[in-house]
């Protein structure tokens, strides 16, 4: 006997976003016991002296709410951040605020500043929260896939074809994504793609919406903050995080900078999302954030290290790597091992293999143009990343095998 399966409480804008495909990854790898290079969570602690703040702020008592637009003093030391680093003022009263991680400062601001109808652009492959957000606004998204590198010339980067974002902004276009360094691809948008996208948001009076939360784990470029560019200042929401530059991703402390008038919306709308949290972790990205340069720069190190040796591992399998520019993730073409779709090698892989990866097409529309790309996690110690390569790199010695699809 048949049956009906029951209808989904979901409303019906939010149905195609079922659990994320970094937790199924994440899963499959726990169940089957597999390297896990999908999810993008580091292995190994923060720094000493930031591990350190935290349970000094525990030890101080700070147990209670914070203010709704964050501690006083993780404000100013955001704000002492993008001055040091950027060259970018802020007034920590009124144009930051703390969020629970860049996911949430996301979300409230597409909703504090979309109407129904409102059209988002947003650059392919894109991260699936942006969506999310974009459709619990009741706004439209509207994406432009960045090319990737041809075939022999894969450290170039993928590039931003500015005809296509003008093509695709229209009357009720009210903002632009713009994440970079960029997930999954790992590219560092160049100064004349984000000269371009800031004369065209200037010119259609759009808002820009900036995630550079891998700012600081970038080894072959430079990165530079649209709100640097003429015009940008005053219409551009900055987000990043503590997560990523100081391995942290559990303390989901954020952060959004622009001028006052966007910070008032963002703080209306986040107030009634979470308020606020995690008060003692907020005391310890204080101190965390004015640290000397080298504790940035070992952060650094360490990853574009990893970053080598997973790529060159990948490459001696058999595969054709994209070399990341920054973030912890590089993308490979697993069509070398004779794989016709990404999504069906990342969902075997950890059974099969021991691996646990994501597949590029999780992060597109259509499919096709990435099919056989998949997105691996560098950000672990080098022992699991040696391990996983082992098990890759038997893999790639049965390739031709008449199962494989």
């Amino acid at each position: 006997m048949s049956h009906t399966p029951p209808p989904s409480a979901l409303v019906a804008r939010l149905q195609g976003f079922g659990t994320t495909i970094f937790s199924e990854m994440t899963a499959l790898a726990l169940e089957h016991d597999a390297v896990n290079l999908g999810q993008g969570f580091p292995d190994q602690d923060p720094p000493g002296e930031v591990v350190a703040a935290a349970h000094a702020a525990l030890d101080a008592g700070h147990h209670q709410y914070a203010p709704g637009p964050g501690v006083p003093e993780l404000r100013q030391a955001i704000a002492a951040h993008q001055q040091r680093f950027h060259g970018l003022r802020y007034d920590p009263d009124d144009e930051v605020t703390v969020t629970f991680g860049a996911t949430e400062a996301m979300a409230a601001t597409i909703l504090a500043l979309c109407e129904r109808d409102d059209e988002v652009v947003v650059l392919e492959p894109t991260y699936d929260a942006y969506s999310a957000s974009i459709a619990m606004a009741h706004a439209v998204e509207r994406r432009v896939p960045l090319t990737p590198p041809g075939p022999g010339d894969l450290g170039a980067g993928w590039r931003l074809d500015l005809d296509r974002v003008a093509a695709t902004i229209g009357p009720r276009t009210r903002l632009l994504i713009v994440n970079s360094p960029h997930n999954p691809t790992g590219t560092v948008l160049q100064e004349d793609e984000l000269a371009g996208l800031a004369r065209l948001c200037v010119e259609h009076d759009l808002v820009a919406v900036t995630d550079e939360v891998y700012e600081h784990l970038v080894f072959d470029a430079e990165h530079v903050p649209l709100a640097s560019f003429p015009g940008m200042r005053e219409r551009t929401i900055t987000i990043s995080s503590a997560s990523k530059t100081f391995s942290a991703t559990g303390w989901k402390v954020g952060w959004a900078c622009a001028a006052p008038e966007l910070i008032a919306a963002v703080r209306t709308t986040k107030q009634f999302l979470s308020f606020s949290g995690g008060t003692p972790l907020q005391h310890a990205v204080a101190q965390a954030l004015p640290l000397p340069d080298t504790v940035y720069e070992e952060l650094t190190t360490v990853h574009r290290r990893r970053r080598d040796l997973l790529s060159s591992g990948l490459t001696a399998a058999g595969l054709e790597v994209m070399e990341p520019a920054a973030t912890y993730f590089l993308v490979a073409d697993v069509a070398p091992w004779g794989y016709e779709d990404g999504e069906s090698f990342c969902r075997r892989a950890p059974a099969d293999v021991g691996v646990a990866a994501v597949p590029v097409s999780a992060f597109v529309e259509d499919p096709a143009w990435v099919r056989t790309l998949v997105r691996f996690a560098y950000c672990k110690r080098d022992e699991v990343l040696e391990e996983g390569l082992a098990r890759l790199a038997r893999l790639g010695d049965t390739v031709g095998h008449p199962d494989r699809r």
